[in-house]
């Protein structure tokens, strides 16, 4: 919960508009030069953030340098972090960052579909089917929480920049194009859920064949040894 009684009520308006600010501050002093925080306030209070005082405006942006830290982007010394920040408002800031490709979200694992999928091969061959299934006409809706992680876009951006539209793992050029570019997948070699670091280090490009091949085959560890071995910028973690 958000603990400063200032900060109560922020729309995804005023978040996107503190972000903005820290961002635009970062461009005019990319050194991290010194500056008049007393005047950015002020620039800020002229638009959105026109009915939140100096202080709230301070505070939110000491908030985004806690979340830039732990999402490993560059911050501004000058607001030190302040980490007391609720889920919620962390959640919106997230997918405003997301919005802007500063980072991406990746659910680090399998999806629960995709193991009830398998599952669900698996459960076919064992059965006797004397007549073709039924089916249902209108399909039950179950709601799901799946855990996401937030990743830094530069990373995946240069390793899919860098290997060209060709597959890491089998060689071979991505197997449609989107965006007038062969489609590739980043995968973390150690699993984000598994405490994978989102290091050029641990990732590469993938096909979508051989991404699966790393999350579901029979020879997924096989196959991930043999990628530390070809993939001279891996490291083991």
């Amino acid at each position: 919960m958000d603990t400063e009684k200032e900060n109560s009520g922020w729309t995804d308006e005023e978040l996107e508009a503190s972000v903005d600010g820290y961002l635009d501050i970062q461009t005019r002093y990319p050194n991290d030069q010194k500056f008049n925080k007393s005047l950015e306030h002020r620039r800020l209070q002229s638009g959105v953030l026109a009915g939140r005082n100096t202080k709230s405006i301070d505070y939110r942006l000491q908030n985004i340098t806690a979340l830039f830290e732990d999402l490993g982007l560059k911050t501004i010394s000058s607001y030190k972090p302040k980490v007391n920040l609720g889920s919620g408002i962390t959640a919106r800031l997230i997918k405003i960052l997301e919005s802007k490709g500063l980072i991406t979200l990746d659910s680090g694992t399998p999806s629960t579909q995709e193991k009830s999928s398998l599952r669900n091969v698996q459960r076919a061959k064992q059965r006797d089917f004397v007549s073709e299934p039924e089916g249902v006409q209108i399909p039950q809706q179950i709601v799901r929480t799946t855990k996401t992680y937030a990743r830094i876009s530069k990373v995946k951006d240069w390793i899919l920049f860098n290997a060209k539209g060709v597959c890491e793992g089998c060689g071979q050029p991505g197997p449609f194009e989107m965006n007038g570019e062969p489609y590739l997948e980043v995968h973390h070699v150690k699993h984000l859920s598994d405490n994978g670091t989102d290091f050029k280090t641990n990732t590469v490009a993938l096909c979508p064949n051989c991404h699966r091949r790393c999350h579901h085959s029979d020879d997924r560890e096989a196959f991930t040894a043999w990628l530390y071995d070809n993939v001279g910028r891996l490291e083991k973690e």
